[in-house]
């Protein structure tokens, strides 16, 4: 059976099971279709902007910037510019993998694309407004400060490797 295939059939089960639990009035089925709708809900209002503006960046953005910033002759202010941009993107990793992919092929090195992968998942602006709101701003200053040398030896030590093995990102084609 082809994945795309099993996917139908995983969706089909969860759909089966969550009206079986909504007619024998099962709680926790009927919990985890409301938690579906809720995450679904939030999808549809965060991807379709966030795509668009992807494909902003994709088109807008120019190789030559990307590689001035981000990519082999960038100096390490590339770090810097990563998290940057990695604190406003508004969707987290959703967003994050396929801006980075954009990245990538721009002329981005995996350094940079790692940090922004990181960075997007640690210092997005309304998550650090909300913690520091919540534990005090020294809390959220001290954890954003304490991760970014982790993020950065992480991602350097990611590419030496990735260097090393020559690994290539796999080219996405349609064919199943």
């Amino acid at each position: 059976m082809k994945k795309f295939d099993k996917n139908y059939l995983y969706f089909g089960v969860f759909l089966l099971f969550s009206l079986i639990s909504w007619l024998i009035k099962f709680d926790l089925g009927i919990k985890v279709w409301d938690n579906f709708l809720v995450f679904a809900k939030d999808m549809v209002l965060i991807l379709p902007p966030a795509f668009i503006l992807i494909g902003l960046f994709d088109v807008w953005a120019k190789r030559e910037s990307v590689e001035k910033h981000f990519g082999n002759n960038s100096n390490p202010l590339r770090f810097l510019w990563s998290v940057l941009l990695a604190s406003t993107t508004v969707g987290g990793t959703f967003v994050a993998f396929p801006l980075a992919n954009s990245m990538y092929h721009k002329g981005a090195k995996y350094s940079s694309i790692i940090t922004y992968i990181t960075s997007a998942s640690l210092f997005m602006i309304p998550m650090s407004i909300m913690e520091a709101s919540m534990l005090g701003i020294r809390f959220t200053v001290i954890r954003l400060i304490g991760s970014l040398p982790f993020i950065i030896i992480g991602a350097i030590m990611l590419e030496k490797y990735f260097e090393k093995s020559r690994y290539q990102l796999p080219l996405i084609t349609d064919d199943k």
